[in-house]
């Protein structure tokens, strides 16, 4: 049986709720399998192409191996298409202010996800290239 979900008006609670199980409660992630997104969210959200990313991520999920601060990882993340554009938004807005980013990162937007969403169904490997892609372009690290 599953948890009660918290409305998307405690953001907070919706991220612990749906994402902390893997990425722990204060971002930090689970070694080898989930990556930290405490301080690093905030970084990726600096770019539109960064945004969309985090989004079609949550939508699509992804499935590693990859690479963060030179540890690789080996997790799946699987997609949350079925939740609503604006807790999404919430939950991303959340996940921007974990940790101690650099520089902070505007709250998302229900239609940014919206957007995303419209973009079409991108699965776990469109989704793991499309990092690859961002990586080499140094909007994520």
């Amino acid at each position: 049986m599953f948890a009660a979900v918290p409305a998307a008006a405690d953001p907070k609670a919706a991220f612990v709720a749906r994402c902390a199980m893997c990425h722990q409660a204060t971002g930090d992630g689970l070694a080898g399998q989930f990556p930290k997104l405490s301080g690093r969210a905030a970084a990726i959200a600096q770019t539109p192409e960064g945004r969309r990313y985090l989004a079609r991520v949550v939508l699509g999920g992804m499935a590693g191996p990859i690479e963060v601060d030179g540890v690789k990882l080996n997790g799946v993340m699987p997609g949350m298409a079925s939740i609503s554009d604006a807790e999404i938004a919430e939950i991303l807005s959340h996940v921007v202010t974990l940790g101690k980013p650099a520089k902070a990162a505007k709250p998302f937007k229900s239609a940014e996800v919206a957007a995303a969403r419209a973009d079409g169904k991108a699965s776990m490997a469109d989704n793991k290239a499309l990092r690859a892609e961002l990586v080499t372009a140094g909007v994520v690290k």
